[in-house]
């Protein structure tokens, strides 16, 4: 998120060499803008991406970055704005979420195209992830009531057969675990998947909803508190407090408008693949590079 801070960072990623042109072309769009560009150290590479670094003489604005996030994006590069203050070891947590971001589907669609309902219940959630449909908490009883009938058979299928961590969250959230940050799973989705996530992947907590199930079929209700934005905030600030800590010193990822209360305000902010209302307010967009490519911001 845009924060306010004496300097700026500018951090490319790619997973391949970054060119001198793409380095010529933000420094030039930079003077133009009225601000200079100075590398940081040169170009390095842990084996899997490559990552070059700029400090900015001036804040930038939100068209600001945008411009230069356009030229990164036209050289096949992730440009990512830090706060040049903090230091790797300031990163005590690790927040994200699940559908979308640390795996490759949405569970409830995919419970849904079991029943033939995914169109009806995708078009909900993409209104929702885009920022169209305030109420998350309304948008997931509309949803889930979808779901009545359905064998909780249904719910093992989806994860045996559909469920797939995205490029570099295994990776993730094994380097997270060895630099000894508390590793928050925090989910607007369900239980049944962010506990198989939890035990797979090594995450200290999940938060997610629970379905409700009676003989073996879900009622089509979420049982207790939903999970919301605000909610998946709450819990953050929860370990960052356990922890003795503040947000800022949080790195977050998330993909769509509900995560975007968890994101605000932490140390670093990261998009994975996801809706613009998120990326425009990230300090990181990943598009081309995986999740294990945060390890690279803090390290």
């Amino acid at each position: 998120m845009i924060k306010a801070m004496s300097k700026l960072n500018l951090v490319a990623l790619s997973r391949e060499p970054i060119s001198e042109k793409l380095v010529f072309e933000l420094k030039d769009r930079a003077i133009k803008l009225g601000i200079m560009l100075h590398t940081v150290g040169g170009q390095t590479s842990n084996g899997t991406y490559y990552i070059e670094r700029w400090e900015s003489s001036e804040q930038l604005d939100l068209t600001q970055r945008e411009s230069l996030r356009s030229i990164a994006a036209g050289l096949n590069s992730d440009l990512c704005f830090l706060n040049s203050d903090l230091q790797p070891t300031d990163i005590k947590v690790l927040a994200m979420d699940m559908d979308s971001t640390l795996i490759n589907i949405e569970c409830i669609d995919e419970i849904a195209d079991f029943t033939g309902k995914k169109a009806a219940v995708a078009n909900i959630t993409e209104a929702t992830m885009r920022g169209e449909i305030k109420d998350f908490q309304e948008s997931l009883r509309r949803r889930v009531a979808l779901l009545e009938g359905v064998s909780a058979n249904t719910l093992d299928a989806v994860y045996r057969e559909r469920l797939q961590p995205n490029p570099g969250a295994i990776e993730l959230l094994a380097g997270a675990n060895q630099r000894g940050l508390y590793t928050l799973l925090v989910s607007g989705g369900f239980t049944f998947f962010t506990e198989k996530l939890r035990q797979q992947l090594g995450f200290k907590q999940a938060q997610a909803n629970t379905l409700e199930i009676i003989d073996g079929r879900l009622t089509g209700k979420v049982l207790g508190e939903i999970v919301d934005g605000a909610a998946k905030a709450a819990y953050l600030d929860q370990v960052c407090c356990k922890l003795g800590c503040s947000k800022a010193n949080a790195i977050t990822i998330g993909d769509g408008a509900n995560d975007l209360i968890m994101m605000n305000g932490s140390g670093i902010s990261i998009a994975y693949k996801a809706k613009p209302i998120v990326k425009e307010k990230a300090d990181a967009a990943f598009d081309r590079v995986g999740l294990d490519a945060a390890l690279l911001l803090i390290s």
